[in-house]
């Protein structure tokens, strides 16, 4: 731990926040085929590792600083914003609040699928001059977050299964 002032600082935190950051822009591409549209899940499942390892405030700022680096790259856009920092914030509040990993599951689906995608739509029309509709965003939103939040939920419980859950919050402890 870092001290300057009355502030402190993780190391360990902000390392493995580096690197799930790294994991989420590197990752961004890939995606997986749901009907008629894409499943982006990589960020979801991020925010949802964050908030469970590293707090409600590291997984927000990794969600922006991932849609920054990944908007001054090309292979984003503006409605990363919104979309992944509601749910980082829902879901890292739902976990600290709660200790309860089915409610942080729900938290990044609420909070990046339809609170993300409603505040996806002012992004959109104001900002980018698209037009659309209120609800536009919230069923392609919808698709990337739950995929995202069940592939964390198979990697926590595999993590659970194999001792290393307590180890990544041992390891990252203050």
């Amino acid at each position: 731990m870092i001290r300057r002032g009355r502030k402190s600082f993780n190391v360990k935190k902000l390392a493995a926040a580096g690197l799930l950051t790294a994991v989420a822009v590197a990752c961004s591409p890939f995606s997986i085929p749901v009907g008629a549209s894409q499943c982006f899940p990589v960020q979801h499942m991020v925010n949802v590792l964050a908030a469970v390892f590293l707090g409600p405030w590291y997984g927000v700022a990794m969600a922006f600083v991932t849609s920054l680096i990944r908007n001054m790259l090309g292979t984003g856009s503006l409605l990363a914003f919104p979309g992944s920092m509601c749910g980082a914030l829902l879901c890292g509040l739902a976990f600290a609040g709660t200790k309860r990993l089915w409610l942080t599951y729900a938290a990044e689906v609420l909070g990046t699928g339809v609170l993300g995608g409603l505040a996806a739509w002012p992004v959109a029309v104001l900002v980018m001059g698209k037009e659309a509709a209120l609800f536009a965003y919230v069923l392609p939103f919808l698709v990337s977050t739950v995929g995202g939040t069940a592939i964390a939920a198979a990697v926590i419980a595999v993590l659970r299964r194999n001792g290393g859950f307590a180890f990544m919050k041992e390891a990252v402890r203050r």
